[in-house]
Order: C-alpha cells, then sequence, then structure tokens
C-alpha cells in the first residue's frame, strides 16, 4: 500500500528550534512590590544600633507669661525631661543564601546565577521589612499608635468624614495615608457615591489618590482580616518630630544602608554562603504624629483571595 502522507517540503519548525537561542528573562519574583513606605520615611543612621528617644515630661507644666509693660519682675520656669526614656533597638532581618559552585561555574550565563540569587533573597528581605516597620508588635507602626489616636469609621466603609477624623488626629503637617489597596478602593468607591471623586497626584513617577492634598500610599502589608483592615496617618521626619526610620551605617558588607552582603566561606560540600543582613527599626517620636482609622470595611471581600487575610 502507497504512503499517503504528503513530502516535506521544508524545515520544520520543531528542528528549527533546536538551532535557535531562547531569549532567557531574569527570574521573576511575583512577591516584589513598590515598598512606598521606605521611600517616604526619612532614615536615620544610629549608632551602636540604639536609638534612645528623649522627651519632655509634662509639657504643659512649661509656663511663659505676657508680662504687663510697667512689671519689672519677669516670670521663670523650666523644661524637665522624662528620666526613662525610651531606647530603640535595630531588628535583624537575615538569612544565609547557599549556592552549590558547581550551579554557579556551570549555568551563569547570560544570568549570572550568585547574582540572581542574591538579588531575589535581598527583595524577599527588603520586603520583610516593610512588613515589619508596620506590624512589629514591639516597634511597628501598628503596635506605636496611642490609645487617644485611633478611630473608628462612622458607617464601616471608609468615608471622607472618617478621613477628615484622621486628620483632627495628625494635623500638623501631615504627610501621607497608608493603607491596604483594596482599602484604598473602598475609600474611592464612597467617594464616587458621593459625587466628591478624590483627586490624584504624581510621587514617584505614579499616581495616587489624595484626599485634602494628602496622598494615599498602598501596602499590603497592612493586614487584612474578616473583610477589615486599617487606615493609617503618620507625619514623618527628623525635624517635625515624627515618625522616622532607623538603619545601622557603615555595616561590613554593606549594599545599601542598613543592608549587608558577607560571603561565609566554602563547605567541603562545595556550596557557598553568603549572610544577608537587614537592621532597621522605626521611632515615633510624638504620639500626634500617628493614627489609625480601625475596622474599615473593604467590601466584597469574598471576591478576594485568601491571601490578603
Amino acid at each position: 500500500m502507497a504512503d499517503t502522507q504528503p513530502a516535506q517540503l521544508a524545515l520544520g519548525d520543531n528542528a528549527a528550534r533546536q538551532l535557535a537561542n531562547a531569549t532567557k528573562t531574569a527570574p521573576i519574583l511575583s512577591t516584589i512590590s513598590p515598598r512606598w513606605l521606605t521611600h517616604l520615611l526619612q532614615w536615620l543612621p544610629v549608632e551602636a544600633g540604639i536609638y534612645r528617644l528623649n522627651k519632655v515630661r509634662n509639657p504643659q507644666d512649661v509656663q511663659v507669661l505676657c508680662a504687663k509693660r510697667d512689671e519689672s519682675e519677669l516670670p521663670s520656669t523650666f523644661v524637665d525631661y522624662d528620666e526613662k526614656p525610651r531606647e530603640y533597638f535595630l531588628n535583624a532581618v537575615s538569612t544565609v543564601l547557599d549556592v552549590h559552585t558547581r550551579v554557579s561555574d556551570l549555568y551563569s550565563s547570560p544570568h549570572d546565577q550568585i547574582k540572581e540569587q542574591l538579588r531575589l533573597t535581598i527583595e524577599t528581605i527588603k520586603e520583610k521589612q516593610e512588613s515589619e516597620l508596620i506590624n512589629n508588635p514591639d516597634y511597628g507602626l501598628l503596635a506605636s499608635v496611642a490609645p487617644e489616636q485611633i478611630v473608628y469609621p462612622l458607617t464601616g466603609a471608609p468615608t471622607p468624614d472618617d478621613m477628615d477624623e484622621l486628620l483632627t488626629k495628625v494635623w500638623k503637617e501631615p504627610a501621607f495615608f497608608l493603607t491596604h489597596p483594596l482599602a484604598i478602593a473602598a475609600f474611592g468607591r464612597e467617594c464616587t457615591r458621593r459625587g466628591v471623586p478624590p483627586p490624584t497626584v504624581s510621587l514617584f513617577g505614579s499616581q495616587f489618590l489624595t484626599w485634602r492634598g494628602i496622598p494615599l500610599i498602598p501596602s499590603d502589608k497592612v493586614p487584612v482580616a474578616d473583610g477589615k483592615t486599617k487606615i493609617i496617618l503618620l507625619r514623618v521626619g527628623d525635624k517635625r518630630q515624627g515618625v522616622v526610620g532607623l538603619y545601622q551605617p557603615g555595616l561590613p558588607g554593606e549594599q545599601s544602608p542598613g543592608l549587608s552582603v558577607r560571603f561565609m566561606g566554602i563547605s567541603r560540600n562545595a556550596i557557598a554562603s553568603y549572610l544577608i543582613s537587614l537592621y532597621c527599626s522605626l521611632a515615633v517620636q510624638s504620639d500626634d504624629a500617628l493614627a489609625v482609622l480601625e475596622d474599615v470595611e473593604i467590601g466584597k471581600f469574598h471576591e478576594y483571595p485568601d491571601t490578603y487575610k
């Protein structure tokens, strides 16, 4: 019986691909976020890993008077200091990266395996840093809010009235709101429903919603649970007695402020090890530099994955 298969007239795609070079991307890490919080904070270098926050004791007791023109007696006063100021100690976010020398020797073209492993690990550490700045039970933003600086929404969903209430708590040069992207979407819906769509502002080449001129900065590190989250309002900067970030300068193997990479050697099993450490903390210099809107309902929570919890 004759073969009815048509004769191949040209080189096929599958065979041709064996001679072609595929364009290879660097590894894509889906958990990388913009980490706006670390960009917007002022970072202060800390000697010996300790930051002592001195405060005035009983500031209302500092008295000054407007003396009458004919009075020769001048009022006297003094400013007392807290005898037991809080001290902040830098927190370490660290890990040891292991790379087999055979892998780095044989498979480092076109992308250097050690360079890529370090890059991806450092990105993960920086993501953890932002989470700690918000959620650390000792120094994080949410753990540092004074009781009188906590606000609760009027209706559940974040409204312009709620944001105005936050602004009464941090009225001295507020810098930005910080919240989960789902809360920003919920606030946008409430504004649109009321006919007051919030304007936007451009920062770092990106667009952000604003309220009363204050940008709403998104971070997926702000916790979401049972369809509720929080909105934080900050004043930042040392001169404003605001929220500041703390880091250790001059580390051995410093790659960026507070971040170091140190080669630890090669084991008998041909494993090269690198110690990656990031030292940081956060301080709220004045109670009125930080406020939070609690129990913010984001709506339609069943449509979002459990990773937001």
